[in-house]
């Protein structure tokens, strides 16, 4: 296409189109891209990201990658991975270090890459990646602790595995000179002024944030620019030191004491979104489909001993010591899809190759492509049967995620802990998050439908969500993100008793089928009203001699049913509209209303 700003704006638009098609049939999205950007670009010749972008290619390709890393750095905790036990801290070290050295020696000897190319290759297909990951995760319910593994693998892997490509790139660089102390001066110069200046940097720009020397509303933007200026500044001293810099900067920041980079997250996060998505077109249209049927039958020994010798040879020995059984290592070294990060750093790479005239770096990116293509695709097809198989998958969850902290919620939550049910309450209010804390209720502080609720709120373990918020404007949203990630008639929240006499609060048809918690006329208000009186959530057991009925009987309108479990202790919801009688040997929770209360004797 001869227009620039037209394959522009197609790009993006492609782009979102694929993310909205990968959220409705659930698949990670980038497989849509791929597709899409293979069509677009060697299929058709609609888009051809040289032609779009010439000299300027290379440059947009390394900025965004420099963006992307520094945006998974900033997720890498050391506390984090302590807290997920020896297996994640195993898997992103030794486990690294055996993929890189397994799949670079399959590279050399099946497709015949110099142990240089192979050892890059090696490098770039360590990483997984949490944006394939938690698709994943959610179709394939593994137990807890799989789960809290794979999932902080994908996190805290990725900077890391890039890490070690830039280091083999930049090993690469320096080997091409004659002089053999030349090379190690030139290779120490680059990882000593990228680690220098990525250490400077993070730690300056820290106390900067935490001083509140850069005004909130700057932050994100003087974050973005700064970080982009070391990017230049480190590859201006010492040739592609710049990817090491931001990286190290990223993890400075994230284990820096009081500096919150949550804000700055999110919002690299989104641009990491856009970048992603529009960069994996791009690059996909800059596939040689000859080249790639050219690898001939070797790419398939390489993709097999990446995915039946190097993943489960990584995970058996990061096992050691990991209290994990044979069913677990199992599952664990089934799964393993490659990213979008193996994608950018291989087409940043083999750019650069390729322009030093580099004998054999243009078939990096196939290589890489194929991996992720066949990783991606099998394991998802697969995994669940798989786990099924292994008899690894989680019970149905049969926690609750209540959104909204207010008094009476806390009193529900703290009965429903009492009687063994899992529960967390969610709110944006510190204040309701603070006095849940000191009952002991687990907790979320936040949009429990945000970025960082998907890194750090365990949602596997929760089967309903009941929404109970005085946030009219934000409920609906919680309702329809949660069904789509959990199903149907998993999500359920207090009527307002406004939508049908108030135009101005007026909701959709599919939201008001979900304003049916508990009974009818029971809102937000009147659940406060009532535990600011004094009301009490308390729980009774049923027997033949007092049954439901007459349970109803004793506290007439003075109650309000909340929660039953039966004698096998499952749980369910009394929702308006819907018959559910306890039966003799039930726990029923209740709000009791203390005025109502009093006048019984």
């Amino acid at each position: 296409m001869s227009d620039p700003l037209v394959s522009l704006v197609m790009v993006g638009l492609l782009s979102i189109s694929c993310q909205y098609f990968a959220y409705k049939v659930r698949l990670p999205a980038i497989l849509p891209l791929l597709i899409v950007g293979i069509l677009v670009g060697p299929v058709t010749g609609v888009l051809n990201a040289d032609a779009l972008f010439g000299d300027l290619l290379f440059p947009v390709v390394s900025l965004s990658v420099a963006i992307i890393l520094f945006e998974g750095s900033l997720t890498l905790k050391f506390s984090d991975i302590a807290g997920h036990g020896n297996m994640v801290r195993n898997l992103c070290t030794i486990g690294v270090a055996v993929t890189w050295i397994v799949a670079a020696v399959a590279a050399h000897y099946t497709l015949g890459l110099t142990w240089q190319l192979s050892f890059l290759f090696g490098a770039i297909v360590t990483v997984t990646g949490p944006t394939v990951i938690v698709p994943m995760l959610r179709t394939v319910r593994p137990k807890t602790n799989l789960a809290n593994i794979l999932r902080w693998e994908g996190i805290i892997i990725d900077p890391i595995g890039a890490l070690l490509a830039v280091l083999v790139f930049e090993f690469i660089i320096a080997s091409q000179e004659t002089a053999i102390t030349h090379t190690l001066m030139t290779f120490g110069k680059t990882i000593g002024i990228g680690s220098f200046l990525g250490l400077a940097g993070g730690y300056l720009l820290g106390i900067a944030l935490r001083k509140d020397l850069i005004p909130h509303y700057l932050q994100n933007t003087a974050v973005l620019c700064i970080i982009l200026g070391i990017f230049a500044a480190s590859n201006y001293v010492a040739h592609e030191s710049g990817l090491l810099a931001v990286t190290i900067c990223g993890i400075m920041l994230a284990n820096m004491k009081n500096v919150d980079v949550e804000d700055i997250l999110e919002f690299k996060e989104t641009l990491s979104v856009l970048l992603i998505s529009g960069l994996f077109i791009l690059l996909a249209t800059r596939l040689n489909l000859t080249e790639v049927t050219d690898l001939g039958w070797g790419v398939v020994v390489v993709l097999a001993a990446i995915m039946f010798i190097a993943r489960p040879l990584a995970v058996l020995v990061s096992s050691v010591g990991a209290g994990l059984n044979l069913r677990e290592i199992a599952l664990l070294s089934w799964v393993a899809p490659r990213g979008i990060v193996a994608a950018a750093i291989s087409a940043l790479f083999s750019l650069k190759l390729e322009e030093m005239g580099y004998e054999g770096a243009n078939i990096i990116v196939p290589i890489v492509f194929l991996v992720i293509i066949a990783t991606v695709v099998v394991q998802s097809l697969t995994a669940r049967p798989v786990a099924s198989l292994l008899k690894v998958r989680s019970p149905p969850p049969t926690g609750f995620l209540i959104f909204g902290g207010a008094k009476f919620n806390r009193l529900m939550a703290e009965e429903m802990q009492n009687q063994g049910i899992n529960v967390c309450i969610a709110d944006t209010n510190w204040d309701a998050i603070r006095e849940a804390r000191m009952m002991d209720i687990p907790v979320y502080f936040g949009n429990p439908m945000s970025d960082h609720a998907s890194r750090h709120l365990e949602m596997s373990t929760f089967g309903t969500v009941l929404i109970m918020s005085p946030y009219k404007q934000l409920n609906p949203m919680i309702a329809y993100h949660f069904e789509y990630t959990m199903g149907k008639d998993k999500v359920w929240a207090l009527t307002s008793n406004e939508q049908s006499t108030r135009p101005s609060h007026q909701v959709s048809d599919h939201y008001a089928k979900k304003l049916t918690l508990f009974d009818e006329g029971v809102t937000y208000g009147v659940l406060a009203s009532s535990a600011a009186r004094g009301g009490i959530v308390k729980t009774t057991r049923l027997s033949e001699e007092f049954d439901f009925g007459d349970y109803l009987e004793k506290y007439g309108v003075r109650v309000t049913p909340l929660i039953a479990l039966d004698a096998e202790d499952h749980i369910y919801t009394f929702i308006n509209g819907r018959d559910l009688l306890p039966e003799p040997g039930w726990r029923v929770i209740s709000l009791i209303d203390p005025e109502k209360k009093s006048s019984e004797a």
